[in-house]
């Protein structure tokens, strides 16, 4: 094994799941927003289709889309118990940004029409493309020091993180990803077996 592949095994096995978050991030806001721009630009996307959309959010516009995220919860929840749920948001709340993302339907929608045989399958590739971008900037974060998690409460406060955020018509939301600076580092990771997971054929 060459030393830039451990290098890149190293960066890989480093990034972890970080719930405790703060808002001091230890680089500027600009060095995050440059992170992304790179995984947009570098990640593969099935037909080229590059569907995928990314916004971040900082300061006060973090804060107000887990309030959303609360409002809604605390709806579904009614009179039962909220504490756990309540310790979540504002564990978010604590870190210095979130990311969003989602998969532009009309874009989709446009490549079923041209590529009609693969109708059915766009959106799964749609789906493969926002997983890659989303390891790859959560791997890019974690190689600058700071902590994030993904989350996905899209199904409870989609449409009113559209309207409180003017997302465009058509755009999809997939994934969220709080981020900061790391209050506290993850436990000790549990790794299940390969052998279950990995078939090899041929090798010499």
């Amino acid at each position: 094994m060459t030393q830039e592949i451990a290098k890149i095994q190293d960066i890989f096995a480093n990034r972890r799941t970080i719930y405790a978050l703060n808002d001091t991030l230890p680089v500027p806001q600009q060095a995050v927003v440059d992170a992304i721009e790179h995984a947009i630009l570098h990640t593969p996307s099935a037909f080229n289709s590059r569907t995928t959309r990314i916004m971040v959010l900082f300061g006060e516009a973090h804060n107000r889309l887990w309030d959303i995220a609360e409002a809604n919860l605390r709806q579904i929840v009614g009179d039962n118990d909220f504490s756990s749920s309540e310790q979540k948001m504002n564990g978010f709340r604590a870190g210095a940004g979130t990311i969003l993302y989602f998969e532009d339907d009309n874009g989709i929608k446009a490549l079923q029409e041209q590529f009609a045989i693969y109708a059915d399958s766009f959106p799964i590739y749609a789906e493969h493309t926002n997983a890659m971008h989303q390891y790859a900037i959560w791997t890019q974060l974690s190689h600058l020091g700071i902590g994030a998690s993904l989350q996905h409460y899209s199904a409870i406060f989609e449409q009113d993180v559209a309207q409180a955020f003017n997302i465009p018509t058509g755009w999809k939301l997939i994934a969220q990803m709080p981020f900061g600076g790391i209050a506290a580092q993850a436990g000790e990771k549990e790794f299940g077996a390969t052998e279950d997971r990995l078939m090899v054929v041929g090798q010499q």
